[in-house]
């Protein structure tokens, strides 16, 4: 009869033998943290990756919680053989050109620390210029609030977690975008006032339904996303990057809807890129919206266009 003990330690030998970060493990057997560190950094720069060093501390900050990578290099009990299989494992995601926030399967934005997948575009610290800009612009009074493209619902929620009299709701085309908007809803305390739907923009919404309409729609164009990072290219939703020819589709179909959505003297913020602040300024115009404004982000790019429909 075998051994428990022996059989523990087959079964953990099984589960390493068989991890698709064999190769990282076993480079890294008999090296101390600091050379575990160098290596990580050398092998993030040879794949391509540009931030090799930010993003092996972030990795090691990451297993090494609680304690810090000084902490652990002082004293080696610190860092056991788990951690350092966990930070093969996240590694070697990452060496694939995964993003670092699917690789951890979060990613801060405003307040909130949020779920991300594959399936939802990463939030991106510029975002959060639309979030400041509809704060600063729409007061304190209870709203309806609509996102178009909602995705991991990272504006949405970030809105509501400052404005307990609104409500809002997220709209997606993709069901498992709208999953992790779910799950981020009940993560963040506000699924009484967060709901989400499936759908293409606002269409099936009742007509003047909406006090504010926020949407960070796809807005690259189509032979620029194809020559980006694999990180966005091959790793985010198309569904959430691929603005079309010109990058205004979405800008278009939207606009054709905003009027009957809107009720009178409500606001639209659109999140743009940085070169197209007249052209979606233009669309809106022509849509019959006024007080268009464009707000820059902290880089001084063009980042937002805000506008309102009429009051009657």
């Amino acid at each position: 009869m075998s051994d428990p003990f022996d059989k523990l330690v087959d079964d953990a030998r099984a589960v390493f033998d068989a991890s698709a970060s064999k190769p990282l493990r076993d480079a890294w057997g008999g090296l101390d943290l600091p050379q575990v560190r160098q290596d990580l950094i050398a092998r993030f720069a040879d794949a391509g990756i540009v931030d090799a060093e930010i993003d092996a501390r972030y990795l090691l900050a990451h297993v090494l919680s609680p304690a810090s990578y000084a902490d652990a290099v002082a004293d080696p009990a610190l860092c056991s053989w788990q951690r350092i299989s966990l930070l093969a494992d996240l590694a070697w995601e990452r060496l694939k050109r995964k993003p670092m926030a699917q690789v951890l399967g979060s990613q801060p934005f405003w307040t909130l620390d949020l779920l991300v997948s594959e399936d939802t575009l990463t939030p991106r610290a510029d975002t959060e210029t639309l979030v400041e800009s509809v704060l600063k612009t729409c007061g304190q009074e209870a709203a309806q609030l609509v996102d178009l493209g909602t995705g991991s619902g990272a504006i949405l929620l970030a809105l509501l977690s400052e404005r307990p009299d609104w409500r809002g709701l997220g709209i997606d085309l993709s069901p498992a975008a709208l999953e992790v908007a779910r799950h981020n809803a009940l993560r963040c305390g506000l699924d009484d006032r967060a709901h989400f739907i499936e759908g293409r923009w606002g269409t099936g919404l009742a007509d003047q339904s909406v006090d504010i309409l926020v949407s960070n729609p796809p807005y690259i164009t189509s032979e620029v996303l194809a020559g980006l990072e694999p990180e966005v290219r091959v790793h985010e939703p198309k569904l959430a990057l691929d603005g079309g020819t010109d990058g205004l589709d979405a800008y278009r179909e939207i606009c054709a809807d905003i009027l009957r959505l809107l009720r009178p003297g409500g606001w639209l913020a659109f999140e743009i890129g940085y070169d197209q602040a007249k052209a979606v300024s233009d669309l809106l115009e022509v849509t019959g919206l006024v007080a268009i404004t464009t707000v820059k982000d902290l880089a001084g790019h063009d980042r937002v266009v805000m506008a309102q429909t009429p009051v009657k």
